[in-house]
């Protein structure tokens, strides 16, 4: 394959991404486009484009675009249209920002002719896969560089003398190990290494981004309602917000509440497992309150057939196949399951807990008349249940009757 001319990099600002920039124009020769995203990680992004100037890069060729609403519309809400969560516990809020990345870095590649895209996920994670099985849906014969993958740095200290030869900024932080590391977006935040990497360990508090301790969370609760129309919440307490709005306040409920907190020992896709400190305060009230929608409005069948299929549904995402067609497919399964997922729920947020207490809906299935202990209904009369049980029970005592007649033996 020819070395590569124009190379598009999915670019943080931070050093590991500028050391990064720096090696792909030596080791390349190549023109570096920057792109950087803002997903909503709490953290400015313009500096990085100053970075980029800094160590050369044209002003056409910086990319920094906001992101936020089409994330959360486009990614996040389709996903928990189907309560996913991996491993039983984790809401994915990694994984869900990957193929958005990588769909807007093929876009940039395309728009400005390159040739090449490069990102700066290690060998031993998830992210490479997750990044570049995106690229190759979306561009089969794009050159994919990944540096970890690649260079010869073996240490930190091997980075940092690297960084210093080619006057690259280094932040005092960031001249020792870091404790963990440190990845975010409107979702969530993710801690992992050095201090977590013990799972006998609690993690300190420090580690914790985006809420504070259960502990500390007020004496008080609170409540709050949250609209939903068509599987997708589109109002707190009677305030309609776009999705980036919403989940912002939802993030900051949660925070202030204590809620979101997850300390996963989880099995990557490239088959090691790891510890990881997740906070996903807005997604978890989402998630309680989205079930609590769909326990009135979403008929038991298709409810159950929800729940097989969504195991497989979150496998897909994290291990980064967003773009394929079993996904999309699922998709539809999924979507088409939420037509009738309108209605309000009221939630009580206290020390760590967001509990569902009331809801309601216009296209509720849940009928009062039917399951009053008192005189109700004539549309369902308890006799009926006798012939039911009993068709239900025939294979079982089937089955009884002739275990009974093996027991008794041929003399029997």
């Amino acid at each position: 394959m020819n070395a590569p001319k124009k190379v598009v990099l999915a670019y943080s600002g931070g050093l590991d991404t500028s050391i990064i920039l720096k090696w792909l124009q030596t080791e390349y020769g190549a023109e570096v486009i920057t792109f950087t995203a803002d997903l909503g990680q709490g953290e400015e992004v313009e500096p990085a484009r100053r970075k980029a100037e800094l160590l050369g890069i044209k002003p056409e060729n910086i990319f920094i675009e906001d992101l936020r609403e089409e994330f959360v519309r486009d990614y996040v809400f389709p996903m928990f249209r189907a309560n996913t969560v991996y491993e039983g516990q984790y809401l994915l809020g990694t994984s869900i920002a990957r193929p958005l990345i990588a769909k807007r870095q093929i876009e940039i590649a395309r728009k400005v002719g390159a040739d090449a895209v490069s990102h700066g996920a290690t060998g031993k994670g998830n992210d490479q896969v997750r990044f570049e099985l995106g690229y190759y849906a979306l561009e089969p014969g794009i050159h994919v560089i990944a540096p970890w993958r690649e260079w010869d740095f073996a240490s930190r200290e091997q980075l940092i003398h690297f960084a210093e030869q080619h006057q690259i900024p280094i932040a005092k932080d960031k001249r020792g190990e870091s404790p963990f590391s440190i990845d975010a977006n409107l979702l969530h935040s993710s801690s992992e290494g050095k201090v977590l990497e013990d799972p006998a360990a609690e993690a300190p508090e420090y580690v914790h981004q985006r809420t504070i301790s259960p502990e500390e969370a007020p004496d008080v609760a609170t409540y709050i309602v949250i609209d939903f129309e068509a599987g997708d919440p589109v109002a707190i307490d009677g305030e309609a917000l776009s999705p980036a709005s919403l989940l912002t306040k939802l993030n900051q409920l949660g925070h202030d509440n204590g809620i979101g907190r997850l300390d996963l020992v989880e099995n990557r896709f490239v088959g090691m497992k790891s510890r990881g400190v997740y906070e996903t305060p807005g997604g978890t009230i989402l998630l309680a309150a989205h079930r609590g929608m769909e326990s009135i409005t979403l008929d038991g069948g298709a409810a159950h057939l929800k729940d097989e299929i969504m195991p497989r549904y979150a496998k897909l995402i994290y291990n980064g196949f967003w773009f394929s067609p079993e996904r999309e497919m699922l998709q539809a399964l999924i979507d088409k399951s939420q037509e009738h997922v309108t209605g309000r729920v009221r939630m009580k947020l206290y020390k760590g807990n967001a509990t569902v207490v009331g809801r309601e809906s216009p296209l509720a299935l849940y009928d009062q008349d039917l399951v009053t202990f008192e005189e109700g209904s004539s549309s369902y009369s308890q006799r009926d249940a006798a012939g039911f049980i009993r068709l239900n029970a025939l294979r079982l005592r089937t089955l009884a009757t002739r275990d009974s007649r093996a027991k008794a033996g041929p003399e029997g």
